[in-house]
């Protein structure tokens, strides 16, 4: 049995945030956040909007381009460092808006890998069940907003609301997925924290926490490692910590230009959901070609990493 990607969708709240704003409240000027980053504009939820709402959002856009009701899911995964509340989960909140009855819903949380983590437990939960359960829904969603300091300039001009999602279920043979990898080590969760709000400091500051240096550098040790995985690829869809940093990465890499799929210059590092939104910008594109060779690519707090090799198409 063969299990691939059959739907994808992807949503920005309508509010972009550029960097004249941002450099007006960290003290930088505009061309310093581009010429660093690479980020141009990010979007920002409305104070209304929750991490659910952003994730339903994309996941309707999702079922309606794999042209699956919602009733015909058995599994729901929200991948997000930023739910709605501490319990229930966010994914029971999706179902329950999206009438999903039927699935099981649940959160999962590896930080910017963990939409790729999801991925792959849903794969082995369709592999085992072979499909008669019902498709699966991966989402990936942020409200990074709710968490940044704008006027730290290591964080505030990086980070970008939105969410993601794709839909995995069937495909015919020759596609889908070929295979995945993913690890952590717990040594360097020091790197990215939020602190405060958990059960270890509670009343402790409730925004995101970043050496930056440190990050750069497990990126620049793992990139290489990931694309070793797959000995050949067309498109690379990767977590976007920031464009100037990946494309610094692909290039020593080796990987061409045209090979790596850039969204994090218009939307920031979405966490989560940032694997999801450039596949669904890709596909939305005409980026993906069927029988394309996509190398999924995640990298995140933990820290964690991981790939997935995916046959593009053979939808039924």
């Amino acid at each position: 049995m063969n299990i691939g990607i059959v739907g994808t969708g992807a949503y920005a709240p309508s509010r972009v945030r550029t960097n004249e704003e941002v450099a007006a409240d960290c003290g930088v000027s505009p061309d310093w956040i581009e010429q660093r980053t690479g980020v141009r504009t990010r979007h920002v939820a409305d104070a209304t909007e929750a991490t659910s709402d952003l994730g339903l959002r994309a996941a309707e856009r999702a079922l309606a381009a794999a042209g699956l009701p919602a009733d015909r899911l058995g599994m729901i995964v929200v991948a997000t460092s930023l739910p709605d509340d501490f319990g229930p989960s966010t994914a029971c909140r999706v179902q329950a808006e999206l009438g999903a009855h039927r699935a099981v819903a649940f959160d999962l949380g590896a930080a910017c890998t963990g939409q790729l983590f999801a991925m792959r437990v849903a794969h082995d939960w369709l592999s085992a069940t072979r499909g008669g359960d019902g498709a699966a829904l991966v989402i990936g969603a942020e409200v990074y907003s709710r968490v940044l300091n704008p006027a730290d300039r290591g964080t505030s001009v990086l980070f970008g609301d939105g969410a993601s999602a794709c839909v995995l279920d069937q495909v015919g043979p020759g596609y889908g997925f070929t295979g995945f990898t993913w690890g952590s080590d717990g040594r360097h969760a020091k790197h990215i924290v939020k602190p405060g709000g958990g059960t270890r400091w509670p009343d402790g500051p409730q925004s995101i926490v970043m050496d930056g240096r440190a990050v750069a550098s497990f990126i620049k040790e793992i990139f290489p490692k990931l694309l070793k995985t797959a000995d050949e690829f067309d498109l690379l869809i990767c977590h976007q910590p920031n464009p100037v940093l990946l494309r610094q990465v692909a290039e020593e890499a080796g990987v061409r230009a045209e090979q790596v799929h850039i969204v994090g210059d218009r939307a920031g590092n979405l966490g989560a959901a940032c694997i999801g939104y450039a596949l669904a910008d890709a596909a939305e594109q005409g980026l993906l070609a069927d029988g394309d060779r996509v190398l999924i690519a995640g990298f995140g707090a933990g820290v964690t990493w991981g790939t997935a090799q995916l046959r593009w198409g053979g939808h039924r």
